[in-house]
């Protein structure tokens, strides 16, 4: 029996559907989910377009099409449906990053067009963790950002990004959407820091967070004080918050090639539980 497909730009009347296929996945969709409850399917509040693949009917697969193209619960034949669109439609995104095996049969699909891409990050751990370290004591000193610190906290966030993804934020606009968003989360209480003297020693934020799972973010120690295990304190510190206040389940994702970091979100008991890819333009 042959099995209809078909692929279309969602709109606020397929909300239902569409978190009913992300709460699939709530870890890995934890993202794209985040801002799905928030804003809506409306291209103008989302970000991006949602594109939804349907087969006999059935919304089966999503891709985000916003300033990332992240595919979502997708197959190999929706995969080829959200890059057969991508095609036409001409590369808008700064990135793919997704779950590594349908983002990078997206890449291999999309690289002939858009390539070649700045960097291809093909393996990035997927890190969960539902408990408190029993054996770390959490830094006492990490607190929430508060919002009359954007000028103490916006420089170490510049330096974690431009560290991070090699090129800055303030580049393009100026910086004013990355200043936003980071004003967004400090506003929304989900970012913090170890603050001395009045310069961040260590932050990280909880940049997605829906009722079944967070995604932590930004993780950074300030280059003069690493070496000290204020990573392992601070994120056992920000894990406190996020597994009290937040959801019952923390993410985070990290280069491979990384292995301090690893080792550090390891001693605070995330296990590796899957991986992301992202290809970065």
């Amino acid at each position: 029996m042959l099995t209809t497909t078909t692929t279309k730009v969602l709109e606020p009347g397929d909300l239902d559907a569409a978190l009913a296929v992300l709460d699939r996945e709530p870890v890995a969709n934890a993202f794209v989910a985040a801002r799905v409850q928030a804003a809506g399917l409306d291209p103008w509040r989302l970000g991006g377009e949602m594109w939804g693949w349907y087969a006999d009917g059935h919304l089966e697969s999503l891709c985000y099409a916003g300033a990332n193209l992240v595919p979502i619960c997708a197959g190999p034949e929706a995969v080829r449906a959200f890059a057969d669109r991508a095609r036409r439609a001409g590369r808008r995104c700064s990135s793919i990053v997704g779950p590594a095996a349908p983002t990078s049969a997206l890449w291999s699909l999309l690289e002939p067009h858009w390539g070649p891409a700045r960097e291809v990050r093909s393996h990035q751990p997927l890190m969960v963790t539902r408990t408190l370290p029993a054996d770390v004591e959490p830094d006492p000193f990490v607190r929430r950002v508060r919002k009359g610190e954007m000028e103490t906290i916006l420089p170490a966030c510049v330096a974690m990004f431009t560290e991070e993804v090699g090129v800055s934020p303030l580049a393009g606009d100026g910086g004013l959407l990355y200043q936003a968003r980071v004003a967004e989360l400090v506003g929304s209480g989900r970012s913090f820091a170890r603050i001395e003297d009045g310069r961040v020693v260590f932050k990280a934020e909880i940049g997605a967070a829906t009722d079944r799972a967070c995604q932590i973010q930004g993780v950074w120690v300030a280059p003069e004080h690493r070496g000290r295990g204020l990573s392992v304190t601070g994120m056992a510190a920000v894990l406190r918050y996020a597994l009290r206040d937040v959801a019952p389940v923390a993410s985070l994702y990290v280069n491979d090639y990384n292995t301090a970091a690893r080792a550090a979100y390891r001693r605070v008991g995330f296990v590796e539980d899957g991986a992301f890819m992202s290809v970065l333009f």
